[in-house]
């Protein structure tokens, strides 16, 4: 997954091109759009990526973008240019979860330094997602009982109170947690509670 893609919304032909020849100069894989609702009808990238995005355009500006975004789960790093920047709305648009907010006409350097950051935080979300993908799975084998002993072993009871809690004898308290720790290929209690946090598995405490 080495290729980076910069995705450009700008209905402004000069600057949209202008953009295009700066990044592919960088490198960078660029598709460019003269409206936003021809990027919203794409398909997701597979690759790391990020967002240059005009502020002001008709029919769709660019707090509407983040908006669909939002309601289509597309978490693409987004860049805010714009040619009429006012404190107000410099923030609103960090609220709403803009990554950098520049002015028209825009720094190249500043602009470059931006995108490498953008990129970086989006190779950083994709590793995330495919951790938690992989750990779901993992868990997703565990028969119920072993999820039972997931729970109480996070929460710190030694074999025999898992055992006692449980109802069974320590030795199949001993298999159920070897078996667990094998599907989640893990050989630590800490990294099981670290997996657990991230699953939002939350610890079982019984007397």
């Amino acid at each position: 997954m080495s290729e980076r893609m910069v995705l450009v919304v700008d209905d402004d032909a000069g600057v949209r091109q202008g953009l295009v020849h700066l990044l592919e100069a960088e490198g960078y894989g660029v598709r460019a759009f003269a409206a936003a609702a021809d990027f919203l009808a794409q398909p997701a990238p597979l690759v790391p990526s990020c967002l240059i995005l005009d502020m002001q355009m008709p029919q769709l500006d660019g707090m509407s973008v983040l908006q669909h975004m939002a309601d289509r789960h597309l978490a693409l790093p987004v860049i805010f240019l714009t040619g009429h920047g006012t404190i107000p709305l410099t923030v609103a648009a960090m609220k709403a979860g803009a990554n950098e907010f520049l002015t028209k006409p825009v720094d190249p350097d500043a602009l470059l330094a931006a995108v490498g950051e953008a990129l970086a935080a989006d190779v950083r979300r994709i590793a995330q997602r495919v951790e938690a993908d992989e750990l779901a799975r993992r868990h997703a084998q565990l028969t119920p009982r072993e999820r039972e002993v997931f729970g109480l072993a996070i929460g710190g009871l030694l074999n025999k109170q898992i055992a006692d809690a449980m109802g069974i004898s320590e030795i199949m308290a001993k298999v159920h947690k070897r078996n667990l720790m094998q599907k989640m290929q893990t050989r630590t209690l800490a990294e099981l509670v670290r997996m657990a946090e991230k699953l939002g598995i939350e610890s079982v405490r019984r007397r």
